[in-house]
């Protein structure tokens, strides 16, 4: 068979169900037999970056690698801003793109692009494929290096005279991959010292990653955290992997957390960090980052621990072992007659929950509350909703305001941030998930970005639901404006009129009208500006599974996110809302 033959069946092999891409010149040797296949199904995107995050949010929906394929050149480096996302946030991802010709690789050839030298840096590991005989070997490697260890993005690009060159077809094939061994059981030793250190601790804090829903922990999370009694936070990337609902959980750390999770790590003196990162987001100004804390860190990339904070227990291993481990620790040193008391440290985490709750006050004129369009949407939504977030303001309200009591319900970019998520990663999910319900929350700067894959879930069956929170700014951008640079709002609104100034409200996004943009590219589409229609227009969108559905929703544009710690600040300066810093009134030696 060709070349093409066998990477068509290697997918096959390697159990791909679904692959999102556009064909071009390099890669249409493949596209040829991708037609007679029964078993892989693609969706043919309207841009490249929208088959990327597709394929992203395909695999954070199932935990299975999503694959992508595009052509040389621009195909290709259309596809850097999803892989660079994917490997911020440990999606197992596969991308194969067309390459030039072996020979004409170097020359500047038409449509060549140094794809493997551009994504380097942005790989879990990439590949060069100039024969067609390694094209079997190759793939298999890609997809046990995408979903093994710490997962992440692999791209493998394959120059056109290999895939339409003729080869003899092996399955399976025997893989060549000196080097890669990750380390999947924690040594003995450091988890022994980590549950002695939590049943001494008085004020413990499990710091959840969202290394815990890739390694499929959730159900070992929770019996840690009952067995010790420890309270839980969950980062951004973590929601879902213990439910919002528990008692002992406190909410999401971060520039933008809940106080009581901020303050919790804080003025910890113990932090057992599961699957996290100590990202900028969370630490704050790093030097002042839980200055009392012990830290016990386990992570399965080596390269993680130390990286910012320094371990006082370092632990590598896989997050789902870790915990198993640590829960036997634990017993015994409750069998032992160890147990951790954590009475008084509850009783601050209680009075701070209950002084300085999540919350959001009403426009007083009567304009729609981004708040509550998120909350309602969240709590009409049916059970095992899939929700999928751009980037921004609307991104934190759906972070907050949505209640994730199940792992694999909540898709964001929170490493890399990027707008344009949301519309093409809710079609992954639903596409992998296609009797599950997925609602994409978007800002009307990020849908501005990616909504032409709207057009592809219309003609592929793929019938997302999509709220527009279009307050007719860059919001969170505007935020930033509005509190560091005296309300001078350089290029963050989105419409035109006497409102572009700032200095009278706005009425969303107008131009472009998204009901009808929607409508033309074959959605059912509404537009919601009054709080008496809310409820009907999200009840309306859930019953709607035949095509794809938009809510255009006008809201007020001066609402903002609280709390909020600001950039370079240390996390003891976190803000309750706007000019209001909490008071603990406690003593650091209770």
């Amino acid at each position: 068979m060709t070349g093409a033959q066998s990477l068509i069946r290697s997918l096959e092999e390697v159990g791909a169900e679904t692959v999102f891409g556009i064909p071009g010149g390099a890669i249409l040797p493949a596209y040829d037999p991708l037609m007679d296949s029964k078993r892989v199904r693609h969706v043919l995107v309207r841009h490249e970056q929208g088959a990327g995050h597709a394929a992203t949010g395909y695999a954070q929906a199932t935990g299975r690698v999503g694959v992508c394929m595009a052509t040389s050149g621009p195909g290709a480096t259309n596809l850097v801003t999803p892989i660079a996302d994917a490997h911020m946030d440990s999606v197992p991802l596969v991308a194969i793109t067309g390459q030039v010709a072996s020979k004409a690789i170097g020359t500047d050839a038409f449509q060549e692009a140094d794809i493997v030298g551009i994504t380097m840096p942005i790989t879990k590991h990439n590949f060069l494929v100039t024969k067609a005989e390694d094209i079997p070997r190759t793939i298999a490697e890609a997809f046990h290096i995408a979903s093994t260890g710490r997962p992440g993005p692999v791209l493998v690009d394959i120059a056109k005279d290999a895939l339409q060159a003729r080869t003899t077809f092996q399955w399976p094939p025997a893989q060549d991959l000196p080097g890669y061994r990750p380390v999947t059981k924690p040594h003995a030793k450091q988890i022994r010292e980590a549950a002695r250190l939590i049943t001494q601790a008085r004020r413990p804090v499990l710091y959840v990653g969202g290394g815990v829903l890739k390694a499929g922990a959730t159900a070992e999370l929770k019996v840690l955290a009952e067995l010790t009694g420890a309270p839980v936070t969950t980062t951004l990337m973590a929601l879902g992997a213990f439910p919002d609902s528990h008692p002992l959980h406190v909410g999401m750390p971060g520039m933008h957390g809940s106080v009581t999770a901020v303050t919790a790590l804080q003025k910890a003196d113990l932090i057992v960090a599961l699957g996290a990162r100590f990202d900028d987001r969370v630490t704050g100004k790093l030097d002042s980052f839980a200055p009392y804390a012990k830290i016990v860190h386990a992570d399965i990339d080596p390269a993680e621990i130390g990286k910012n904070r320094a371990a006082d227990v370092p632990i590598v291993g896989d997050a789902r072992e870790v915990i198993a481990d640590l829960i036997q620790a634990v017993q015994k040193e409750h069998s032992d007659g160890h147990q951790g008391d954590y009475s008084g440290w509850w009783k601050d985490l209680n009075r701070w929950r209950d002084t300085y709750p999540l919350g959001y006050e009403q426009p007083d004129n009567g304009s729609l509350s981004p708040q509550q369009v998120i909350q309602r949407i969240g709590q009409l939504a049916p059970e095992g909703t899939i929700f999928a977030a751009g980037v921004g303001q609307h991104q934190m309200w759906a972070a907050h305001y949505i209640q994730y009591e199940q792992p694999s319900t909540w898709l964001n970019s929170g490493g890399a941030g990027t707008m344009g998520y949301a519309v093409p990663a809710a079609m992954g999910a639903k596409a992998g998930a296609p009797d599950r319900a997925v609602w994409a929350i978007d800002g009307d700067g990020c849908f501005q970005m990616t909504n032409q894959e709207l057009t592809t879930c219309a003609l592929n069956n793929i019938p997302i639901k999509v709220a527009i929170i279009n307050n007719g700014a860059l919001g969170m951008v505007r935020q930033w404006q509005t509190l560091f640079y005296n309300q001078r709002y350089s290029n963050t609104v989105l419409h035109s009129g006497p409102e572009a100034t700032g200095k009278e409200p706005s009425a969303g996004t107008r131009v472009p009208d998204f009901v009808k943009l929607s409508e033309a590219m074959g959605c059912y589409a509404i537009r919601c500006e009054s709080p008496d229609d809310l409820d009907k227009v999200i009840e309306e969108a859930n019953s709607i599974n035949d095509r794809p559905v938009v809510i255009d929703f006008i809201v007020h544009e001066d609402a903002m996110v609280w709390p909020m710690v600001a950039a370079g600040t240390s996390n003891d300066e976190v803000m309750f809302a706007r000019d209001v810093r909490p008071d603990f009134g406690d003593n650091e030696d209770d």
